[in-house]
Order: structure tokens, then C-alpha cells, then sequence
């Protein structure tokens, strides 16, 4: 007997919604009406420096004005901060993670200094200059009070998982894992004591998601996420990365290029059916 299809929509309170993510939960949510399943909603505002709670409520607003409903509670991930702690203190037992003091300059300087690095799909990858470091100076730093962040140790990671990993995807086919492109991630930001990928992959165990339906622009982040399902012994979901709406020039819908808002459109006049069916047709 199957399990019943859970997806989800996941949005940071960042900034309003746009077109493209009206395109996004909608997509998730009615995969989830196709296949008889349950649609949830998570707030993903575990960065304090960029979130807010006016723009979590007024996603709530433009959601249930698309005539989306999902099952209650919310999840919001900024009440949940020690669970997050919890499983990264997992992964650092078992010597998957590692402190890095780097700032970006530091970054920057290395790579400059060496003349090339490795580049993943978001360019030059870290060159792991603190996985050299010795246990007793990681020690001393930290007893210091330096800030620092925690990378996944993606040599040790790969060589204790010993196998070739892969994820399927309902759009692509079956992928296989290649988590060198995105190389020693941080796991754990030195600013909010976790990050996206670390979060997003311990919520989507704990809620039973089954089936990941979002853009594109997170396909290359899932090779990172397979591996810390791997490690952290989760079950894999399945993946539908859906294209993403773009503007007249091709580019896509971007909350830093002022896309315009849902909460514009509705006070324009424009009806939410009347959006749907734009998008849908899309």
C-alpha cells in the first residue's frame, strides 16, 4: 500500500508574493488535490535579518485570496530553532561538520591567493581552508568567542555514505547525486545557528513530505539535501522541479527586482481566478 501524498509550499517572509510563487503553491497544491493527498504550508523565516511577521501574515492574506487552503498548524521554523540544533549537533558528532572562521574576504583572498578553485552551479566553491585546521586550534578559536559557521565535511560525508546516490524526479527522471557542486556547504550559519538546507531537509522528514514540488532554481541544492538525508538516515521523497515564471525578457520573478506583488494585483482589480488561469496556462 502506498503512502498518501504530502507536499508543500515554503515560503520566506522576505517580501510579499509574486506571480511566480502564486505558480509554486499552486503547483504543489494541486498535485496534492490530483492524488487525494494533504497540501501544508511552512513559513521559513529562520533568517532574523531578512524576515518578518507582516510579510508571513500577508502571505497567509494572498494564499487563502488564491483560494489555497492547507492543513493547520503552520509550521514556522523560527519556533523550532533547537530542533535544528539538535540534529546539526548529530551530524558534528559523527565528525560530518567542521567550524569555519572564514568571512567572505577571507574566502575571496584564498581563492584569489591560489589563483583558481573548483566552481559549482553557484560559482567558486570554498576552498576548505579550516577543514585543515588542527582540533586544538578549532578548540582555542571557539573558547576565543570567534564567529564562525559549520561546513559539512563533504569528503568525510561521501566516503562514510560509500555509495552513489540518487533522487528521483517526476519532471527530469532519475537523477544522479553530485553534491561536489556544491562542495564543503554551510550547514549551520554562523548568524542563525542553521540554514536553509539544513532546515528545510529536517522539516520535510518530520512533516512526511512525499513528494517536493518547487522551482527549478533549487534542482542543484537537492544533491545537497540527498546527502543529508543519507546521513542523518531520512526518508528520500520523490522531487517535481517545475520551470519558473519569467518576465517579458526571459528573466525570472525575483522579490529583489520588485516583481509585482499579488497584494498590487488584488488592490489593482485583478481577480484571483483571473490570475490562476494566467498562470496555470503558463
Amino acid at each position: 500500500m502506498t503512502a498518501p501524498v504530502v507536499t508543500r509550499f515554503a515560503p520566506s517572509p522576505t517580501g510579499h508574493l509574486h506571480k511566480g510563487h502564486a505558480y509554486a503553491a499552486l503547483q504543489a497544491s494541486n498535485f496534492a488535490k490530483k492524488h487525494g493527498g494533504r497540501f501544508l504550508l511552512r513559513i521559513e523565516d529562520i533568517d532574523h535579518t531578512r524576515c518578518n511577521s507582516e510579510n508571513a501574515e500577508q502571505i497567509l492574506e494572498d494564499l487563502r485570496w488564491l483560494g489555497i487552503e492547507w492543513e493547520e498548524p503552520v509550521r514556522i521554523q523560527n519556533q523550532h530553532l533547537n530542533e535544528y540544533r539538535e540534529t546539526a549537533g548529530k551530524l558534528e558528532q559523527h565528525g560530518f561538520l567542521y567550524p569555519c572562521f572564514c568571512t567572505r574576504k577571507d574566502i575571496q583572498r584564498e581563492i584569489e591567493r591560489a589563483g583558481q578553485a573548483p566552481h559549482g552551479s553557484e560559482g567558486p566553491l570554498y576552498p576548505s581552508t579550516c577543514r585543515h585546521l588542527s582540533k586544538d586550534e578549532q578548540k582555542a578559536r571557539i573558547a576565543a568567542g570567534e564567529a564562525h559557521a559549520l561546513r559539512l565535511d563533504l569528503k568525510r560525508a561521501m566516503n562514510e555514505i560509500g555509495q552513489e546516490l540518487t533522487w528521483q524526479d517526476r519532471i527530469h527522471g532519475e537523477q544522479k547525486c553530485r553534491p561536489e557542486l556544491l562542495g564543503d556547504a554551510v550547514i549551520v550559519r554562523k548568524d542563525i545557528g542553521t540554514s536553509y538546507h539544513l532546515a528545510a531537509v529536517h522539516d520535510d522528514a518530520l512533516q512526511g513530505i512525499t513528494d517536493i514540488v518547487r522551482g527549478e532554481d533549487l534542482f542543484e541544492s537537492t544533491n545537497l539535501h540527498r546527502v543529508l538525508q543519507e546521513l542523518l538516515n531520512l526518508p528520500v521523497p520523490s522531487y517535481h522541479h517545475h520551470k519558473l515564471l519569467t518576465d517579458e525578457k526571459g528573466n525570472r520573478l525575483a522579490k529583489r527586482d520588485k516583481a509585482i506583488t499579488l497584494k498590487s494585483l488584488r488592490e489593482s482589480g485583478v481577480s484571483a481566478e483571473s490570475l490562476k488561469s494566467q498562470v496555470s496556462s503558463v
